[in-house]
């Protein structure tokens, strides 16, 4: 079990770094704050997705979606750019709220936060 949780997190660990690199080699710099919250989305498609990895997948996407959708359409629309920016945010918000209220079968794994003996 504990095996499988260090690898786990290691394998997470350089999937995200890869992620890093690829944001900082896209914008050819390094900036505090470039990822602009979008680690705190991912983590709200895994509470969202029932922590099962698939659906984990599928929230992502769906998320990331919603994110080019609103850097597109603040070059076609005439809707304040602060208003589109935030798409991503509040549908992460309604997903939390709307999962929070439905019951579901699958809970928090319980070793979260625990260190592995």
């Amino acid at each position: 079990m504990a095996g499988t949780r260090t690898a786990a997190v290691m394998i997470g660990s350089a999937v995200c770094g890869l992620g890093g690199t690829a944001l900082a080699y896209d914008l050819h710099q390094f900036q505090a704050g470039m990822s602009g919250g979008r680690g705190f989305i991912a983590l709200a498609a895994v509470i969202v997705s029932g922590w099962r990895p698939w659906p984990a997948a599928v929230a992502c996407l769906a998320f990331a979606a919603l994110d080019a959708m609103q850097i597109v359409l603040q070059n076609q629309t005439h809707i304040p750019t602060q208003l589109l920016s935030v798409l991503p945010f509040v549908a992460t918000l309604v997903a939390l709220v709307l999962v929070r209220r439905r019951k579901s079968e699958h809970r928090a794994p319980a070793g979260l936060g625990r260190h592995p003996a």
